[in-house]
């Protein structure tokens, strides 16, 4: 009985790598149409990575999509929300830039933080870099200093 449990979920797994694969197999041979419809089924349904590779197709208009933050914001939320790093630090530059979304340094800074604390000595960084400026928040010489010291980590 267990190792029937173990071949579904083997099966499962395959199906659910495989498909994404198959998107991200298109976008590198930059089929983008064939990526777009393999990815937006798959992002329906949850898959993080699927969002986070929307977000991207969005942002950066492709498959003969025009340049649409607003969806971007909308997959990358959806990712972002699920814990996908990535997509946490890019709704913080959509945010900090005012990109598809209202200009909110307040909502960046959030995005930019959760980034952050997943570990991501890059993410780090701009977070003490924000604090170090003090252009867009409060100037904060000691949160600067704890994120550069957890980025040198």
């Amino acid at each position: 009985m267990r190792s029937i449990f173990a071949g579904i979920k083997y099966v499962i797994i395959k199906l659910w790598f495989d498909d994404y694969e198959r998107g991200w197999n298109a976008y590198s041979n930059e089929d983008y149409d064939t990526a777009l419809k393999i990815w937006t089924a798959l992002a329906e349904k949850g898959d993080i990575r699927a969002q986070f590779s929307l977000g991207q197709m969005y942002n950066e208009g492709k498959a003969n999509l025009k340049i649409d933050h607003k969806a971007a914001v909308k997959w990358w939320t959806l990712a972002a929300e699920q814990g996908d790093a990535g997509a946490q630090n890019n709704l913080g530059n959509l945010y900090f830039n005012g990109e598809g979304v209202s200009q909110d340094y307040n909502a960046a800074l959030k995005w930019y933080t959760l980034a952050a604390e997943q570990g991501d000595v890059l993410y780090q960084n701009r977070l003490g870099n924000l604090y170090c400026e003090g252009k867009v928040i409060p100037q904060d010489y000691n949160t600067a200093r704890k994120w550069y010291m957890v980025a040198a980590e």
